[in-house]
């Protein structure tokens, strides 16, 4: 079986999940490894048996016969990382956020359009089980046509620290962090509608709140509570597409109030709602709809899904597949610059006071 050659960039904690679920495809090959921080480069290249391993992109590409890379860097070297790896024939998995602004977004799609090679941007949700579940409902007529929609991801403590809090390398907090995901894939069960404009509000209020007895639930290796925090804590906005659809965003690195993911759907025949007490806890799923004239919620039997697959797993194996076989990609470049446009629209009027209308 041909497999596709593939190297990473960075070598951090998303590097290692999305090389922990290359393991589980057989038409992965891990060529080699770069990162600018050795002493993280040479661990995560022992963890995974990676024999190759490079100070940068730039030798990595210039020593190695690669098909792909997958840039798994701070948000701020996300673009220049994929538009080297494109300019150099490699096909590219970008992690999310695409960039850190629409601009770079779309400097990288005209790579790629330029040097005929795929570039998947890294929404791993709409590789969930609940996601293709939902996906299910939907294609087969359950909700009707689509026309509100509520993207909920909130923490109450839970500021990674980090780079993910240092504006210079992140660009933003929870929007451009956790928002990121609940808009794309509730834009993605709409039928990924066009943007037309965005009422937005941030705060900082709370911040990190180092001074709590009471740990954050995730971070990276390199955090403490010393790092920088000039990024946002909260964040709501108002999206409105085309088609008379709109979205409501929340989401939060602290805030007094319940920790939650939710993603919520409203049509004409019916209602689906995706709750998770906490990023990691079970999807429950309920349906309100209307049977035989009478108001109803149904429950569907997603834990013994048989076509269930870990997330990450299922997102490699569709870029490998891409790759490999031409299968048209779940995850384009030309969505990862709508969401740019959106993320963007959300941090111009939360500084503006005012709604922005998207070009």
């Amino acid at each position: 079986m041909k497999k596709l050659r593939i190297g990473m960039v960075g070598a951090g904690n998303i590097a290692k999940t999305h090389l922990a679920a290359y393991q589980n495809v057989e038409g992965a090959e891990i060529v080699a490894i770069c990162d600018i921080n050795a002493e993280k480069l040479a661990a995560t290249a022992a963890k995974f048996g990676i024999a190759k391993t490079y100070a940068s992109e730039t030798e990595m590409l210039a020593n190695e016969e690669l098909d792909a890379v997958d840039v798994c860097v701070w948000n701020c070297n996300h673009a220049v990382c994929s538009i080297e790896a494109l300019n150099a024939g490699k096909h590219v998995l970008c992690e999310k956020p695409m960039a850190t602004n629409a601009e770079e977004a779309r400097q990288m799609l005209d790579a790629a359009k330029k040097n005929g090679k795929l570039l998947m941007i890294g929404f791993v949700v709409r590789f969930c089980d609940e996601s293709r579940i939902t996906m299910d409902f939907i294609n087969n007529g359950y909700l009707g046509d689509i026309y509100y929609s509520k993207a909920t991801y909130l923490r109450r403590h839970g500021a990674p620290g980090g780079w993910f809090c240092d504006k210079s390398r992140s660009a933003g907090g929870p929007v451009i962090d956790l928002g990121v995901h609940v808009i794309d894939i509730t834009r993605y069960m709409m039928g990924k509608p066009k943007a037309l404009s965005v009422y937005a509000s941030t705060s900082s209020l709370l911040k990190n709140r180092p001074y709590l007895k009471t740990d954050v639930g995730w971070k990276p290796d390199d955090a403490s509570k010393d790092d920088i925090y000039d990024v946002e804590d909260f964040a709501v906005a108002l999206i409105k597409y085309e088609g008379n659809k709109t979205t409501l965003l929340e989401t939060s690195y602290s805030l007094n109030g319940q920790s939650a993911v939710n993603k919520e759907l409203f049509g004409t025949k019916g209602g689906i709602k995706l709750h998770q007490r906490t990023n990691t806890a079970p999807t429950e799923m309920t349906i309100s709809t209307v049977v035989n004239d009478y108001l109803a919620d149904i429950t569907p039997d997603i834990e013994n899904y048989i076509d269930s697959k870990e997330q990450f797993t299922a997102e490699m194996e569709h870029f490998v597949d891409c790759c490999l076989n031409g299968t048209p990609c779940n995850a384009s470049a030309e969505d990862g610059l709508e969401i740019m446009k959106i993320l963007d629209a959300i941090y111009e009027s939360a500084r503006t006071g005012h709604e922005v209308v998207i070009e």
